[in-house]
């Protein structure tokens, strides 16, 4: 009897290299990939729907948890849009503020990325490596918010507080000793902006062991180059954004095509890549945590000799202050409407897009003059980049979609939404 060769295998939902939750239907000629078929929705949690019954305000928890990697440029993307309907100018310390945590997360992202696609391609340093630096920048987004993910922190207005003059302190336990938690705090004395540019000092350094382990790494080459190939054309046909965009070739960066914020006075430089293929993409994205990095030293000068408020004064959108809400009874009143029944927007629909760090995140806002969306859409990123998948997995072997879902860096949660 003749050896039947063809077969259809499932890749994942339980793999731990399928991020999340994607079921890919493979049909496999041995070893060799015929087609390969995404199966999304298993992560589908409504978001959208769920937006239409919640004030505006109380929506930016749910942009949080889209892409749960880049939290605080998901907010951003779908504030800008209700700024947008409100005509709403929001003060520049707070602008900088925003540019400076986009550029937190874009590194917390791309740290991530590095992390968990060496480990599927089987680099496990990488990922602790990767996790030491996303520590400290987690406690970034806890002394602002709170939280160390889900910050809750950019509002329609401004941002929700003022970045904190101390950081917090490591104390001495029984898993740590008096010496130890004296060494983890020596970089902890002052503000968080004297925090953050410590880390910067130091980042630079820390990308350099990243290239040292990868860049000319044998095996990560061999597992890379000329695999999941996109040609320019292709990329823009395929709807392809940030990154996966640059990587083929092509020089979009919203940050420098449109503008948003303070980035038209930021200076940094776009990389692009030549082949498009995955290798292209892990440099362009090396590349970019160091331009990330020039962006968040550039914010910290600023900051440190521009103090102000960080929130806009109009009290019909934006909270009032603690002590005004206790001491005047005007206050009382704006607060308790603003967290019963938020604003109303004007009638009207608007789209914005920022710069994600895993490409252009759009927010689409319909809105009927009442105080929750009429309908409100988001453009992810991922979505269009998981649709690739067939056609750059094609014709490569089983090993290698691992590494395609890697360097598409896909994050289940806003492409199921």
């Amino acid at each position: 009897m003749p050896e039947i060769k063809n077969y259809t295998l499932n890749f994942g939902p339980q793999h731990p290299a399928a991020h999340g939750v994607l079921r890919l239907v493979l049909e496999m000629d041995g070893e060799v990939i015929e087609r390969a078929d995404p199966h999304i929705g298993l992560l589908h949690r409504g978001t959208e729907k769920l937006a239409e019954t919640k004030p505006y305000n109380q929506n930016i928890g749910y942009m949080d948890r889209l892409d749960y990697v880049s939290m605080m440029c998901n907010e951003h993307g779908y504030v800008l849009a209700i700024e947008k309907l409100l005509k709403l100018e929001i003060p520049e310390r707070a602008k900088y503020i925003r540019v400076m945590f986009d550029e937190i997360t874009r590194v917390l992202n791309h740290l991530m990325w590095i992390g968990t696609h060496a480990l599927d391609v089987g680099a496990m340093t990488m990922f602790l490596y990767a996790f030491r630096e996303r520590e400290d920048l987690m406690d970034l987004y806890e002394a602002v918010s709170g939280t160390r993910m889900h910050a809750t922190y950019y509002r329609p207005g401004g941002v929700a507080r003022d970045l904190p003059d101390s950081m917090p302190q490591y104390q001495e336990g029984r898993w740590r000793s008096k010496e130890e938690a004296a060494r983890l705090n020596e970089n902890r004395q002052g503000s968080l902006l004297d925090f953050t540019e410590d880390f910067t000092n130091r980042f630079p350094g820390y990308i350099d062991e990243y290239e040292t382990l990868l860049t000319d790494n044998r095996i990560w080459k061999q597992r890379t180059v000329g695999i999941g190939v996109v040609s320019q054309e292709r990329a823009f046909q395929l709807g392809f954004t940030g990154p996966m965009l640059r990587g083929s070739g092509v020089e979009w960066d919203l940050r420098k095509k449109q503008p948003y914020e303070v980035y038209d006075r930021m200076d940094f430089d776009i990389p692009v890549g030549t082949n498009g293929d995955c290798y292209d993409r892990y440099l362009v994205r090396i590349e970019e945590m160091r331009q990330s990095n020039r962006i968040i030293k550039q914010c910290i000068t600023w900051l440190k000799n521009n103090p102000g408020i960080v929130l806009s004064e109009n009290h019909k959108v934006a909270a009032p202050r603690r002590e005004m809400a206790k001491a005047d009874m005007e206050g009382l009143i704006h607060h308790f409407k603003l967290f019963t029944e938020g604003y109303t927007v004007p009638e009207g629909e608007v789209y914005t897009a920022i710069e994600h760090p895993k490409g252009e995140f759009g927010v689409y806002l319909i809105s009927d003059g009442a105080n929750k969306p009429y309908r409100l859409k988001v453009r992810a990123p991922g979505f269009a980049h998981l649709s690739s998948m067939n056609e750059m997995a094609t014709g490569h072997m089983l090993s290698d979609v691992v590494a395609i879902i890697g360097t598409q860096d896909i994050v289940f949660g806003e492409i199921d939404r």
